[in-house]
């Protein structure tokens, strides 16, 4: 595993309920913070799944590069998330850091010995496994089925459930990942953003555009339903 962290990383023990996991022992485990600076590898694809990480602030995007060179983002990982969750021994995408993000981490096989006589946490983990599983399904259905303004809208509505504070959709991405996560060209996104402003259904608030007032959700949640 690529690790590049801050010289000051130490761990320390921390109980299971911050990683939002409920233990019936609640015991103290090994779980160090790191941060990584942006655009730095936290795992490669075919790497040991040795660890299991939540994002503490920051974001990340777990992706995998296709044969013809072109990068598919499989999911992007904010403060909250528990992510790395694998079948099997090893990675199957690379997960990097979006911007200058701190992860917690514990390693899997500590994870897993605890779980084996709990079943409370057997059950968050099998719960985290689904959710998992259950985006993944929503993004095969999105990138296999949905229109390219489908697909933006379906992109906005879910950031702002996961994102938004004070009614303000801060997206930490830039424009190529939001394409390489939605199967589009970067060209495409911006006219589906900049069509969706003429209609005033929302609204940029700096320069960048990366702030977003969504104005009209019922319009938007119409535009990711059809087109």
């Amino acid at each position: 595993m690529l690790m590049h962290l801050t010289p000051t990383s130490l761990p320390r023990p921390h109980s299971l309920s911050e990683l939002g996991l409920a233990a019936d022992f609640d015991p103290l485990i090994g779980l160090s913070e790191f941060t990584y600076r942006r655009g730095s590898e936290i795992y490669g694809e075919k790497e040991p799944a040795e660890y299991i990480y939540q994002v503490k602030s920051g974001t990340v995007r777990s992706y995998k590069l296709l044969s013809d060179g072109r990068r598919q983002i499989n999911a992007f990982h904010v403060p909250g998330d528990v992510f790395g969750l694998t079948y099997g021994g090893n990675h199957r995408f690379t997960a990097e850091a979006v911007a200058d993000t701190t992860l917690r981490l514990i390693k899997r096989e500590s994870l897993t010995a605890a779980a084996e006589n709990d079943g409370t946490l057997t059950r968050d983990l099998l719960r985290m496994t689904t959710t998992n599983l259950r985006h993944a399904e929503d993004h095969m259905l999105l990138l296999g089925r949905k229109t390219s303004m489908e697909r933006v809208a379906a992109f906005l509505i879910e950031m702002d459930r996961r994102l938004t504070a004070a009614g303000i959709l801060a997206l930490p991405m830039p424009r190529r990942d939001i394409a390489d996560y939605l199967g589009l060209t970067i060209e495409t996104v911006s006219r589906s953003l900049s069509y969706l402003r003429e209609l005033g259904v929302i609204r940029f608030i700096d320069n960048n555009q990366r702030h977003i007032v969504l104005v009209d959700k019922q319009q938007l949640a119409v535009f990711d339903r059809q087109n």
